[in-house]
């Protein structure tokens, strides 16, 4: 009968394989998920994402390699599949009659995209200074800035793979975080004056109107940018299994199981790239910080915009609803929403931020369809 070997047992444990590293991002991991519990930024992403990081620095299980962690990975994250599904249950729980009321806003979601091609050149820059990014390396980092997770993960999957791992935990850490960055950017940005500014109430859009929508939107997206047809025709496609009222059950599934299946399988394999071994490098370090930046210059180009689209518009317009541009939905709306009634309890802009919200949604997938084209 052989003996056993207590000194191969040691050696198999977590507490002699243990590093430093690994330590520091399970302890990240789990600030992750009391963000999401206690301070309820965003849990449906925060908590997957968290325990998602934590279950990828325990030492020998290689759960994030080989293990399942790893394997749903590279079903749904590195070809870019689960971005698709995701677009699909947004599209689906999406109301375009904001947008389609008061046109003018897609402006806005236009405008805050700005931070995306500000980044990209950072990224150059970057690369000046000792820092790995190819100009699709680039390319890819800058998509952070319009705060769009499904969108940053597609366009990394096709033009820069071996970042989409850091792309993918900051885009979605700035979309949860979008209550402590953009408030500070959009007081410092606006007078209390403006801040109070009561728009006029959005005229009712006809069920014609948001059928023939989404059609409209994939058309021109056919006809002058193929390269962005896989995300908007997803989005699009989820909106119509809405608006038609004849696939209730294909709606509800969409809006519902089907995208909290996808959110889970796509938090947890998102917090798998939280390994100390990926995530404690210096390249990644530096898209962390040009994602904050990207963010930060898309919410004050859409703030501005709507300042002067104030000055010059017949109409009142509350510059608090540019920063609804970066895609972050519905989280940014609400945000502007909250913002506005701090200034003035009277003062309801959810609706109106919804437009510029939705707007930025498409302008993201329309920016990754440009760098696509660009650069793929």
């Amino acid at each position: 009968m052989e003996s056993i070997n207590f000194s191969d047992l040691w050696h198999s444990t977590g507490l002699y394989n243990f590093e430093f590293g690994q330590i520091i991002m399970i302890l990240v991991g789990l600030l992750l998920i009391w963000l999401g519990i206690v301070k309820k930024f965003e849990p449906l992403l925060l908590i997957p994402i968290g325990f998602g990081g934590i279950l990828a620095n325990i030492p020998v299980a290689d759960i994030a390699g080989t293990g399942f962690l790893g394997i749903v990975y590279n079903f749904g994250i590195s070809n870019g599949l689960f971005p698709l599904f995701i677009f699909l249950g947004i599209g689906a729980m999406t109301d375009f009659g904001p947008l389609i009321a008061n046109p003018k806003t897609a402006l806005l979601g236009a405008a805050a995209q700005f931070g995306i091609f500000t980044t990209l050149i950072g990224a150059l820059i970057l690369a000046k200074y000792g820092f790995n990014f190819t100009l699709q390396d680039a390319g890819a980092i800058g998509i952070i800035g319009g705060a769009d997770g499904p969108t940053a993960i597609f366009l990394a999957s096709k033009l820069s793979p071996k970042l989409l791992g850091p792309i993918a935990v900051a885009a979605y850490s700035y979309m949860a975080l979008v209550p402590i960055i953009q408030p500070p950017i959009m007081r410092a940005l606006t007078t209390k004056k403006e801040q109070q500014i009561v728009m006029k109430q959005l005229r009712v859009v006809s069920k014609r109107e948001k059928i023939l929508f989404p059609f409209a939107v994939l058309i021109l997206c056919i006809l002058f940018l193929p390269d962005a047809s896989p995300l908007i025709g997803m989005l699009m496609f989820g909106n119509i299994l809405k608006e038609c009222a004849v696939v209730d059950r294909l709606s509800k599934t969409a809006q519902n199981e089907f995208i909290n299946i996808v959110t889970i399988l796509l938090g947890l394999a998102v917090g798998s790239k939280l390994s100390a071994g990926v995530f404690l490098q210096k390249e990644t370090l530096g898209i962390i910080a040009l994602g904050l930046f990207a963010f930060c210059i898309g919410t004050a180009a859409g703030v501005l915009l709507a300042k002067l689209m104030n000055r010059m518009s017949k109409e009142k317009i509350n510059p608090l609803i540019g920063a609804s541009g970066v895609s972050a939905v519905p989280m940014s709306a609400r945000v502007v929403s909250k913002v506005g009634q701090e200034a003035n309890p009277h003062n309801h802009l959810l609706m109106h931020a919804m437009g510029p919200n939705v707007a930025g949604v498409i302008g993201s997938a329309v920016a990754a369809g440009i760098l696509l084209a660009l650069l793929g």
